[in-house]
C-alpha cells in the first residue's frame, strides 16, 4: 500500500508539468493570439528574491555613510551648511547660507549665488555642482540636455572656479573679528592711558607680550626682532583664532580653515619668501660652504645638496604639521559622533542611545584637548617661523 502511494505521487509530479507544457505548446501554436501575450510573465516563474534585492539596493543607497559625513564636514564647500530638517511628508531639506559662485568659462565671467544649484539638485547657466563628501565638490559644464560636456581627451569640461567658498568666507569673518578686537584694545589704551589694562585689553596685551618676549625676541635676536614682530603677531593671532573658530560647531564659526592645506601652504610660503629674501650673505655661504664640515664633503657636494634641500623642506614641514594636526582633531571628534548613528542603524536605537553617552563624553574630552592644540599649533608655527628667519638674519659666530 505504501509503495502504491509513492508511485501515485511520483506519477502526479511528472504528469503535472507535462500537462502544462502541452498547454504552452498549444497556445504558442495558436496564430490568433498576439505575440505580446505569449511573451508575458504569466508563463515565467517569479523570482522571490528579486524584490528583496531591489529593496536592499535602495536601502544601501540611502544608508548612512560615516566617511562621507566626516569628510564633508572638514572639507570646503560652495555653501555654508547649517542644518537639515524633515517636512510633513518626510522629505529632507537642507538649510544653508549661499555663497557667491564666480566662474570663468571661455573668457566669459559668470557670477551668481550657490543657491541656484539647489544643493546640487539643479543646473544653472550650463553649470552643475557635483561631488561632496568623499569626492571633491566642484563645478562642471553641461549641455542643454543636462549631459556633462567632454573635451577631446574624454575628460569633463570644468570652468575656472574662483568662487568665495566656505573657507575664504570664514577667513573674511576671522579678519574682521581680529580687526575689531585690535581696535577695541587700541581704544582701551587711549581711554586708560598709564593705567592697568582691563577686559579684552588684558587678553590682547598678554598674548602680544608673550609672542614678543617668549617667541620672537629669543628666536630672531635683539637686533632684528622688531622688524619681523608685526608679521609674527599677525601669524600667531590668525592661526590661533582660526583654530578656535573651527572648534565652534555653528555659524559664523565651524569652518576648518587651518585644516585646508591651501591655507597652511600659503602661510608657509610667506615664511619661506621672508626667510630667503631677508637672508644675509652668511646665510647663503653657510648653505653652500657649511662650516665645520670636512673638505671632502664640500668637494663632493653632499652637504650643500642636503642644506639646499632643507631650505625647501622647512616650509613643507610647517604646512603639513598645522594641516595634519587640526584635520586629525576634527576627524576624531566627528568619528565619536557618527558612532551613535552607526550603532543605531546597524543594531538598534537603544544601543545607539547607550553609545551616545560614551560618544558625547569622549567628544567633549577631545574638544577640550583641541582647545589646547589650537594654542600649541599657533605657538609652534610662529616659533618655527621666527627660528627660520632668525637663522637667516643672524650675524656669524665664526671667523
Amino acid at each position: 500500500m505504501r509503495r502504491l502511494s509513492f508511485f501515485l505521487m511520483a506519477f502526479a509530479l511528472v504528469l503535472g508539468p507535462m500537462a502544462h507544457a502541452q498547454e504552452f505548446v498549444e497556445l504558442a501554436a495558436d496564430e490568433t493570439l498576439p505575440l505580446e501575450f505569449i511573451a508575458t510573465d504569466d508563463f515565467e516563474s517569479e523570482d522571490p528574491f528579486a524584490k528583496l534585492e531591489e529593496e536592499e539596493v535602495a536601502e544601501s543607497a540611502e544608508a548612512f555613510n560615516p566617511g562621507s559625513t566626516i569628510i564633508g564636514h572638514v572639507t570646503d564647500a560652495h555653501s555654508w551648511h547649517l542644518f537639515d530638517y524633515f517636512d510633513k511628508s518626510g522629505e529632507e531639506h537642507a538649510v544653508a547660507i549661499p555663497l557667491p559662485v564666480i566662474l570663468i568659462n571661455n573668457g566669459h565671467l559668470d557670477i551668481f549665488m550657490s543657491s541656484k544649484f539647489h544643493h546640487g539638485h539643479a543646473d544653472y547657466k550650463g553649470y552643475r555642482l557635483v561631488g561632496g563628501g568623499l569626492e571633491k565638490e566642484e563645478v562642471i559644464c553641461v549641455d542643454e540636455a543636462g549631459n556633462p560636456l567632454l573635451d577631446e581627451a574624454g575628460n569633463q569640461v570644468k570652468p575656472i572656479d574662483i568662487s568665495i567658498t566656505k573657507v575664504p568666507a570664514a577667513i573674511m569673518i576671522i579678519v574682521v573679528l581680529l580687526i575689531v578686537i585690535v581696535m577695541v584694545a587700541k581704544n582701551g589704551y587711549k581711554k586708560r592711558e598709564n593705567q592697568a589694562p582691563k577686559g579684552l585689553q588684558s587678553l590682547v596685551e598678554m598674548l602680544v607680550v608673550f609672542v614678543r618676549d617668549e617667541i620672537v625676541r629669543p628666536m630672531i635676536g635683539e637686533k632684528h626682532y622688531e622688524k619681523y614682530l608685526p608679521y609674527m603677531l599677525t601669524l600667531f593671532f590668525f592661526i590661533f583664532f582660526s583654530n578656535c573658530m573651527g572648534l565652534i560647531p555653528f555659524f559664523p564659526a565651524g569652518a576648518n580653515v587651518t585644516g585646508n592645506i591651501a591655507i597652511t601652504a600659503t602661510l608657509a610660503l610667506i615664511t619661506f619668501f621672508i626667510t630667503n629674501i631677508s637672508g644675509n650673505k652668511h646665510y647663503w655661504v653657510d648653505i653652500f660652504n657649511t662650516p665645520g664640515v670636512p673638505a671632502w664633503l664640500k668637494i663632493f657636494p653632499l652637504m650643500p645638496v642636503v642644506e639646499l634641500v632643507g631650505v625647501f623642506t622647512k616650509p613643507i614641514v610647517l604646512m603639513i604639521r598645522l594641516f595634519a594636526n587640526m584635520t586629525a582633531g576634527h576627524i576624531v571628534i566627528l568619528g565619536f559622533v557618527v558612532l551613535i548613528f552607526i550603532f543605531s542603524n546597524t543594531i538598534s536605537m537603544g544601543v545607539g542611545a547607550g553609545v551616545s553617552v560614551i560618544s558625547v563624553v569622549f567628544s567633549v574630552f577631545i574638544s577640550v584637548l583641541e582647545c589646547l592644540v589650537a594654542y600649541i599649533q599657533a605657538f609652534v608655527f610662529t616659533m618655527l617661523s621666527s627660528l627660520y628667519i632668525g637663522m637667516a638674519v643672524q650675524d656669524p659666530h665664526h671667523a
